[in-house]
């Protein structure tokens, strides 16, 4: 049984580039495209100010609309629409646990226009048993802001790898990501000078070009096996000592995806984004995908 690509739609321009991108992802991978409206009734009288009817008609609507869209501008594509009362978040985890990968709206983790633009976005990625994508819409016209990433673009496919804990789910990911669009796989670890480094850096000057050396020798070893399964992937890889969220934006600048891991823990603040996550999802301008792992 195929596992579909699920979206999460809300009537936003958030959530139609996030269907977009969601339908380009399907075509591509052959994977069937369901579209999600979750629905939170309102227990108020009929013909009152937030009638639960019309609020129910106006999300159906917002569904059609979506699926009619997409039908438009994807020749072929037969998407299914749900529409699913309850709350937001419980009901975006549920669908994912069924999904390929979950497509949400994003405008970075911050802004009101669409319910899956700011927290419920946020709350979903940090809990998701599966892979989240967040999309960002186009730029109004007239803008220079980068390439829109409501669709899937030619660019390369970016990979932030943190090497202390290199997933293989993660890395997975991202080389299909890169074999299904046919473009080359850039992997990047930043990371910071250790104290004993930087005490050692005082007496022995070579001591930064020595745990350069030894990262990328390590990060061409964790790549190595997955070159040799995806020989047809065009593969570079940097180890830099850096800000890695900001390491990460930059590389990400005109990419066609961005993918992170997100490690599976319990604290007592409960599961979470990790700052770097957090950081590149709030500033990355093409689509981020956050990929659980344990």
């Amino acid at each position: 049984m195929l596992h579909p690509v699920v979206v999460g739609v809300d009537g936003s321009p958030e959530s139609l580039a996030a269907a977009e991108w969601a339908a380009a992802e399907a075509a591509s991978s052959g994977l069937p495209l369901r579209l999600v409206h979750a629905w939170e009734g309102v227990p108020y009288p009929s013909g009152s100010a937030a009638d639960p009817a019309a609020g129910q008609d106006g999300a159906g609507r917002s569904l059609r609309e979506a699926e009619e869209h997409l039908t438009a501008r994807f020749p072929g594509t037969r998407p299914t629409g749900e529409l699913i009362q309850g709350p937001p978040v419980p009901t975006l985890l549920k669908a994912a646990e069924e999904a390929e990968t979950l497509v949400l709206g994003s405008r970075g983790l911050s802004g009101a226009a669409g319910y899956l633009a700011g927290s419920v976005a946020s709350d979903v990625v940090a809990h998701a048993a599966r892979p989240v994508v967040l999309v960002r819409p186009a730029p109004h016209p007239g803008t220079t802001a980068d390439p829109p990433s409501g669709t899937t673009l030619p660019g390369r496919v970016v990979l932030g790898i943190d090497l202390a804990h290199p997933c293989d789910e993660v890395i997975r990911f991202a080389f299909e990501a890169a074999r299904r669009r046919g473009t080359p796989l850039y992997v990047l670890h930043a990371y910071g000078l250790p104290l004993a480094y930087s005490i050692a850096a005082v007496q022995i000057p070579l001591s930064q070009d020595l745990l350069a050396t030894e990262r990328g020798d390590d990060l061409a070893a964790v790549l190595r096996p997955w070159q040799e399964k995806y020989p047809d992937v065009p593969v570079t890889a940097d180890a830099v000592m850096d800000r890695a969220a900001d390491r990460l934006v930059k590389a990400a600048s005109g990419a066609a995806l961005l993918v992170l891991g997100r490690q599976e823990r319990t604290s007592r603040l409960g599961a979470r984004l990790g700052h770097v996550a957090h950081s590149v999802i709030a500033h990355a301008a093409c689509p981020v995908a956050v990929v659980p792992h344990g």
